[in-house]
């Protein structure tokens, strides 16, 4: 029996940018928080002179430890799912501020079509349009109700960037000018521009210049020294949860980060959730912590497996089409929504590339979202296409042409002359959701504590490849305008699929959001339809992924969530949007 620990306003599921945010807003009101972090305490000091490539970038030492606690994986309903156990293929984040830490701090906002994709594809192309298989909705939210979240957390995380010139309306500029360029940059946004498209440096949570936020936070300028995925950033200038809000929430003094808490369950009693039940990872001691209010936070495969262990709403079944908790898995997959594209060798140009930032870098917007006419191709959604400097780091640094041999004379030739002469464009594309992707529980595969593993099943469409193949040729023609010699083009194959390994990018779904208990998860403020005081904070909630990253997405729903929380405690409970039968009257 857990032994049962002093009630407090609020307990949270995870350090991140989702509760962190959530911590922040609510400890500022004068309510008790805390929060339950798997992993070890970490301060921003910690990564002062940490630049070890070997450690962050090929041990993980940031990461989850997959030998404890993974996921298993499969395409098919009718294939056995395997354990994920290798780093280098799911860079699960861990530690106080979770994947906040280790990111490359892109920055996007998502356009209105994404928050409203159904009825938008519907009033546009007819519903024949839509995918046979698809399970694609509106988020019961508009762009322009999202918008002041959006800017919220931009001045919190003082997002460095430039105007979109197509983007959505924005209710003030960004609150530090955008990072620098350099002449791999410009050769981009010339390139982009010649072919009459629309170029702006990537928005940046690399901060280039030093900043206080509205909270009093200072976050340092820039250094570009290239270690900013997988790394803390040892200047303090890369905006992270540790940096901004969490230790905003400290000084309250109503904040407790309680480290080494592995959280198991959501105690309930069918209607109303009573607090969290977790495991001490240093003494194997378990405990319940009681709260009015009980947030998930953490990332998408640790709410959707918290809610699926707890008998928290209906379980996705693809079968029969029933159900939503694990319903709507997406995300940016390797081998066809990111990291790959299109790499341009030069002659006669060369680059020094060994200082950058994970955000460093410009992008075009023309073919995003539905920015593109549709009519006459055979996928929807779209890809913004992107150039990075994220910095030559020494061990991940050494490109050849295809046809150069692995090993020999010609490799350390073509190695050397290519060094300095090769750059990298990538599409990162839409995932639309479809009936056999999501997550469930493991019949199988069980963690150390004797816990079902959590199960995805990912299976691409004909379209999902269709859209990667275009993003790739969108690809080829900038670099051909960048002038390259040599141009290699990465391939998407007839008969593509998710490889169960690769959980390194972005993932979304499980418990989703709308308008209707029918069709979600939870309402626009993150609240759980079927128990009030349960909210489920972060990309769980979203229904579909973009073509964008999703961490601004993620930090403004954070803020909608935490403005609920908030008038929630001071009401004393209800839901805070209509109910499914006041929307079908109004």
């Amino acid at each position: 029996m857990p032994k049962k620990l002093e009630k407090v306003d609020a307990v949270i599921v995870g350090s991140g940018w989702a509760g962190g945010i959530t911590a922040a807003e609510l400890t500022k009101k004068g309510h008790q928080v805390v929060i339950l972090e798997r992993g070890q305490s970490q301060k921003q000091q910690d990564y002062i002179g940490s630049k070890d490539e070997l450690r962050y970038s090929l041990r993980y030492d940031l990461m989850q430890d997959l030998n404890k606690e993974t996921i298993t994986s499969r395409n098919d309903l009718d294939e056995t799912a395997l354990p994920v156990r290798n780093n280098d293929n799911a860079r699960l984040g861990n530690d106080t501020g979770g994947a906040g830490v280790h990111w490359n701090g892109i920055s996007f906002r998502w356009l209105p079509y994404d928050f409203e994709i159904y009825s938008k594809t519907v009033e546009r192309y007819g519903k024949d349009k839509i995918p046979e298989g698809s399970t694609m909705q509106d988020w019961g939210i508009t762009y322009d109700e999202l918008e002041p979240y959006y800017d919220q957390y931009e001045k919190t995380a003082g997002i460095s960037g430039e105007e979109n010139p197509i983007g959505p309306p924005r209710s003030n500029k960004y609150p530090n000018p955008p990072l620098k360029s350099t002449p791999s940059i410009d050769l981009f946004k010339k390139a982009t521009s010649n072919l009459g498209y629309h170029p702006y440096h990537l928005p940046s949570a690399n901060v280039s210049q030093q900043y206080e936020n509205p909270d009093g936070e200072t976050i340092n300028g820039c250094m570009y020294c290239a270690f900013c995925e997988e790394f803390g950033c040892d200047f303090g200038a890369k905006a992270d949860p540790m940096v901004t809000v969490l230790k905003t929430a400290e000084k309250t003094g109503n904040l407790e980060l309680r480290n080494h808490a592995n959280v198991t369950r959501v105690s309930h009693d069918g209607n109303r959730a009573s607090g969290l039940v977790y495991t001490d990872t240093n003494t194997g001691e378990e405990f319940e912590q009681p709260a009015d209010i009980v947030v998930l936070a953490g990332f998408v495969f640790t709410n959707t497996r918290l809610l699926l262990l707890s008998e928290i709403g209906k379980p996705y079944n693809p079968e029969t089409g029933q159900g939503i908790i694990g319903k709507n898995f997406t995300g940016h997959f390797t081998n066809i929504s990111t990291y790959i594209g299109a790499r341009g060798f030069f002659e006669d140009k060369k680059f020094n590339l060994f200082m950058g930032a994970g955000a460093l870098g410009a992008t075009i917007d023309d073919f995003s979202g539905d920015n593109q006419d549709h009519t006459d191709l055979n996928y929807l959604h779209g890809y913004e296409v992107h150039y990075s400097q994220l910095g030559k780091r020494p061990m991940a640094n050494n490109h050849v042409p295809k046809g150069t041999p692995n090993w020999g004379e010609t490799f350390k030739k073509n190695s050397l002359h290519y060094t300095n002469r090769n750059l990298f464009i990538t599409p990162q594309t839409g995932f639309l959701p479809n009936k056999n992707s999501y997550m469930d529980l493991d019949p199988t595969y069980k963690d150390a504590l004797g816990n079902p593993l959590l199960r995805v099943t990912c299976k691409y469409a004909e379209q999902d490849r269709e859209r990667a193949r275009a993003g790739v040729a969108r690809c080829e023609e900038i670099m051909k305008e960048m002038g390259a010699d040599i141009v290699d083009v990465d391939d998407v194959a007839d008969d593509a699929d998710f490889d169960h390994k690769f959980y390194t990018d972005h993932f979304f779904g499980g418990a989703i959001m709308g308008a209707d208990p029918d069709t979600s998860a939870v309402n626009t403020y993150s609240q759980m339809w079927e128990m009030e005081n349960l909210f489920v904070v972060g990309g769980s909630s979203f229904p579909h992924n973009s073509n964008y990253n999703p961490t601004e997405t993620i930090g403004a729903f954070a803020y909608r969530a935490a403005e609920g929380m908030n008038t929630y405690l001071k009401q004393g409970g209800g839901l805070l949007t209509q109910g499914k039968e006041a929307q079908k009257n109004a």
